[in-house]
C-alpha cells in the first residue's frame, strides 16, 4: 500500500466496478425486505451544489440497509424544471440579442428541448463522483412519456372531482418572466418605501401605489371608525390628474383605523386583499397594468409607461395640483419579489387553473398528526401544520412554453372547457368541434407533486410503495414535501387504496439543513461567494468531503463550510489508509516468523477488543436508525482514531503472532464496515486489498464479533 492515500487513482475506478457488478440494484439482496428512497430529481440541465452533496445523508442509509440485506432501491431522476430551465435559457437568448417573444411556441419549446439534452447527463456524472449509489437503470425524468400520462390522469381526476376549477383571480405575476407563480414562490423583501398622502375630495388617504389609482373602484373606512361614518354609502367627487371622477365609499371590517389615515383606496385588480374586499362589495375589477409591466389606456396621458416611471409621472403632477398632501419617505413595508429574477411581481387578474386544497389538506394534515408520516427532526411539523392548515388554492398554471401543457380545451362556440387525460378532443359537448388548447403549461411542482407514485409506477416497482425515507431540505418542506403529501393520498385513494398506510407517499420524511459558506452567509452567484464540491472533491477526494458534511452537525441545521473540518476529515482518511498499512506490515513479519517480544495477557487483551467492537456496531447502528448521523460519524471516528489506533495498535506491536493478527483483522474489518456508509471509496480499496471479500458492497453489516 502507498505510503499516502490517493484519491485520484481510486474514486473513479472502485465506482465504475460497483457500477458494472450491478451493486446499485435491489436485486443483489431480491429476498430481502424492500427499502426505498427516491433521490429529490435534480434540474435536467443543472450542475452540482452543496444542496445535493447532502445527499450523501441517504446514500448513508441506502448502504447501511444495503449491507444488513434489504432489497434497496435508491431510484435517480430529474426534472424538466419549467421556469427554471426557460429562465436559464432566456438569458442565453439575451447573450444573443434574441428574446422569447421573437420565436413561436413550437419553436421555443423544441430549442428549449434541444439545450436540456445536450447538458443532461451532467449532473449525473457529478453525483457518482460523490459516491452516491443510485441505480441509475432506473432513471427517470419528468417529461417521459408514461410520467406525462400518469400527470394529466391526476390533472383529470381533480377536475372530475370539482377539485379543480379555472376562474379570473389575481395571481402573482413576473412581467420580466411573463409568468404567474404561487403564493410559496414569492420571496418577501422588508423595504423603506414612501408613503403617499392623497386628496380624494373630503377625504385623504394613504398608499404606497399611487400609479394604480386608475384602477380605483372605491375607498374604504372600518365600520366602526367615527370619524368618517357620515361618508359611507355616498359616492364622492375628487380631482385625479385626468381630471373629474366620482368614487364611492364603503365600509369594511379589512381596514385597520390606525393605517395612515384610516381611509384606504380598493383597487381590486391590483392588490389581493383589495381583491377579497371587492368581491364582498360587488365592486368592478379595473386593469390599469398591462401583463408587460406598462400602464395601459385606463392611465390616460401616462399610458406605455414601466409602473416606475408612472409612480414618479403621476406624484409629481399631483404635487403640482396640490392632490398631495405628504410624504412619508420612511415607511417600511414588504415587497413579493419574483424568486427567479427578484422584480417586483405584480398582483394581476388573470384566468388561471387551481387546485381546491382545502379538502386535499385534511388528510395530509391528519397522517403526520397520527404519525403514520413521521417529520424529522420533529421540530419541522409545526411549520407543515402551519402551511397545511391556512393553505390558499393553488394556481397551477404558468405561462411558459417548456413544460407539460395543460390538457385542457375551450370551445369556442359555448366557452366550456374540455379536460382531457391528454387525448385531443374531437368536440365539445355541445357539439362544436372548434375547440383551442390551453397555451399554458402546469407549474412544475404539480408533476414534481406526484413524483414518488409516478416513478415507482412507470417502472413497475409499486412493491417499494410506500417509499420508506424522503430526505431533502427543509426549505422545500411546504413547496414539496407537502404537495407529494396530498397529492399521493389522493391517488392512491382514486385507485382504491383503502389502508391509509398504504396511501402515503412514504413513511419517514428527513430534513437537511443548508450548507452556507465559511463566514455563515447563503451562497449565491450573486454574492460571489459559491463554492463548488467538485472542486473540494479533486482536493481532498470524495469520502473526506461526504465525512466533513455529517461529523459534527446535527440533522436539520444549518453548517458553514469548515476548510478545517475537511482537512480533518482527508487527515482520518489517510490515518485508516496507514491503519491498513501498519496490518499488512504486520502480516510481513509474521511471515518473516519473529516471534513477539510480549507474550502475557494476549487473550484477554483481544477478547476486551473484540467487546468494545461489539458495542461500537450496537451504538452505531442505534445511531444509524435514528438518524443520528453526526453521532455515529464521531463514535467511529473517536473509536477508530483515540482507540484501535492510539491503543489498541500500539499495544499489539509487540505481542504480534498470527493469533493477535486475526483478531486485529477481524477488528478492523469491522471497523471498515461501520465506516463503509459514510466514506466507500477508501473502505472498499482497503477491503479487497485485504480480500475480506469480493465488495463490502455487498457483505453484510456486522451483528457480532465472535470472542476468542
Amino acid at each position: 500500500m502507498d505510503k499516502v492515500y490517493n484519491h485520484k487513482n481510486i474514486e473513479e475506478r472502485i465506482y465504475r466496478e460497483w457500477e458494472t457488478s450491478g451493486y446499485f440494484r435491489p436485486e443483489i439482496n431480491s429476498k430481502g425486505k424492500p427499502y426505498c428512497i427516491i433521490l429529490p430529481p435534480t434540474n435536467a440541465n443543472g450542475a452540482l451544489h452543496f444542496g445535493h452533496a447532502m445527499y450523501v445523508v441517504e446514500d448513508i442509509l441506502i448502504r447501511f440497509h444495503r449491507m444488513r440485506n434489504f432489497s434497496t432501491l435508491w431510484l435517480p431522476g430529474t426534472d424538466h424544471a419549467g421556469i427554471e430551465t426557460q429562465f436559464v435559457f432566456e438569458k442565453k437568448l439575451l447573450e444573443q440579442g434574441k428574446s422569447r417573444l421573437d420565436f413561436k411556441r413550437e419553436e421555443l419549446y423544441e430549442m428549449i428541448n434541444k439545450y436540456v439534452n445536450e447538458n443532461r447527463g451532467g449532473i449525473e456524472s457529478q453525483l457518482r463522483r460523490l459516491g452516491f449509489s443510485l441505480d441509475w437503470s432506473r432513471e427517470k425524468y419528468t417529461l417521459d412519456g408514461n410520467i406525462v400520462e400518469i400527470v394529466y390522469d391526476t390533472f383529470k381526476k381533480l377536475f372530475t372531482d370539482g377539485l379543480v376549477y379555472r376562474a379570473k383571480r389575481l395571481v402573482n405575476y413576473c412581467t420580466f418572466d411573463g409568468t404567474s407563480f404561487s403564493d410559496l414562490e414569492v420571496v418577501h423583501e422588508d423595504r423603506t418605501s414612501s408613503l403617499y398622502y392623497i386628496k380624494y375630495g373630503p377625504l385623504i388617504l394613504a398608499t404606497t401605489r399611487p400609479e394604480t389609482k386608475f384602477g380605483d373602484t372605491a375607498v374604504a373606512v372600518h365600520p366602526g371608525d367615527k370619524r368618517y361614518k357620515k361618508y359611507v354609502g355616498q359616492e364622492l367627487e375628487i380631482e385625479t390628474v385626468l381630471g373629474k371622477a366620482k368614487i364611492k365609499v364603503i365600509a369594511d371590517e379589512s381596514v385597520d383605523p390606525e393605517f395612515g389615515t384610516g381611509v384606504v383606496k380598493i383597487t381590486p385588480a391590483h392588490d389581493f386583499s383589495d381583491f377579497e374586499t371587492g368581491k364582498r362589495h360587488n365592486l368592478s375589477m379595473k386593469q390599469v397594468i398591462g401583463f408587460d409591466g406598462k400602464m395601459n389606456y385606463f392611465a390616460g396621458k401616462f399610458e406605455g409607461l414601466s409602473v416606475r416611471e408612472a409612480r414618479h409621472a403621476i406624484v409629481k403632477e399631483m404635487q403640482a395640483k396640490g392632490l398631495i398632501e405628504k410624504i412619508d419617505e420612511n415607511y417600511k413595508n414588504r415587497v413579493g419579489l419574483c424568486y427567479k429574477c427578484k422584480n417586483v411581481l405584480e398582483p394581476l387578474p388573470l384566468e388561471q387553473w387551481f387546485i381546491n386544497m382545502q379538502l386535499l389538506a385534511k388528510p395530509a394534515i391528519e397522517v403526520v398528526k397520527s404519525r403514520q408520516i413521521k417529520i424529522y427532526p420533529k421540530s419541522f411539523e409545526k411549520r407543515y401544520f402551519q402551511f397545511l392548515e391556512n393553505i390558499r388554492d393553488w394556481n397551477i398554471s404558468r405561462q411558459i412554453v417548456w413544460g407539460i401543457q395543460i390538457p385542457a380545451w375551450k370551445c369556442e362556440k359555448c366557452h366550456e372547457w374540455v379536460v382531457t387525460n391528454g387525448k385531443i378532443p374531437q368536440k365539445c359537448k355541445c357539439g362544436s368541434e372548434n375547440l383551442i388548447r390551453d397555451q399554458d403549461t402546469f407549474d412544475t411542482w404539480f408533476s414534481s407533486g406526484q413524483w414518488p407514485y409516478a416513478t415507482l409506477e412507470t417502472t413497475n416497482n409499486l412493491k417499494f410503495y410506500p417509499a420508506d425515507v424522503m430526505e431533502t431540505g427543509y426549505d422545500i418542506l411546504p413547496w414539496w414535501v407537502a404537495r407529494m403529501v396530498m397529492l399521493g393520498i389522493y391517488i392512491q385513494n382514486k385507485q382504491g387504496v383503502k389502508e391509509i398506510e398504504n396511501q402515503i407517499p412514504f413513511k419517514n420524511v428527513l430534513l437537511h439543513g443548508l450548507v452556507n459558506d465559511p463566514y455563515g452567509k447563503k451562497m449565491s452567484k450573486s454574492k460571489g461567494n459559491v463554492v463548488n464540491p467538485l472542486d473540494l472533491v479533486d482536493q481532498y477526494g470524495a469520502d473526506a468531503v461526504r465525512f466533513a458534511l455529517i461529523y459534527g452537525n446535527a440533522t436539520g441545521n444549518d453548517q458553514a463550510l469548515s476548510y478545517p473540518k475537511l482537512d480533518a476529515a482527508r487527515k482520518f482518511v489517510n490515518k485508516l489508509w496507514n491503519m491498513g498499512r501498519f496490518i499488512e506490515f504486520a502480516d510481513k513479519i509474521i511471515d518473516e516468523g519473529k516471534k513477539p517480544t510480549r507474550e502475557s495477557g494476549i487473550d484477554e487483551w483481544n477478547n476486551y477488543w473484540c467487546k468494545k467492537s461489539q458495542e461500537l456496531v450496537k451504538k452505531v447502528t442505534n445511531d444509524l436508525e435514528k438518524y443520528n448521523f453526526n453521532y455515529a460519524a464521531e463514535k467511529l471516528y473517536n473509536f477508530t482514531w483515540h482507540e484501535f489506533a492510539d491503543k489498541y495498535i500500539e499495544d499489539i506491536k509487540p505481542r504480534m503472532t498470527p493469533k493477535t493478527l486475526e483478531a486485529m483483522k477481524d477488528n478492523f474489518k469491522i471497523i471498515l464496515k461501520l465506516l463503509h456508509p459514510f466514506i466507500p471509496f477508501v473502505t472498499e480499496e482497503i477491503y479487497q486489498r485485504f480480500k475480506f471479500g469480493k465488495s463490502i458492497m455487498v457483505d453484510k453489516w456486522p451483528s457480532f464479533v465472535k470472542s476468542i
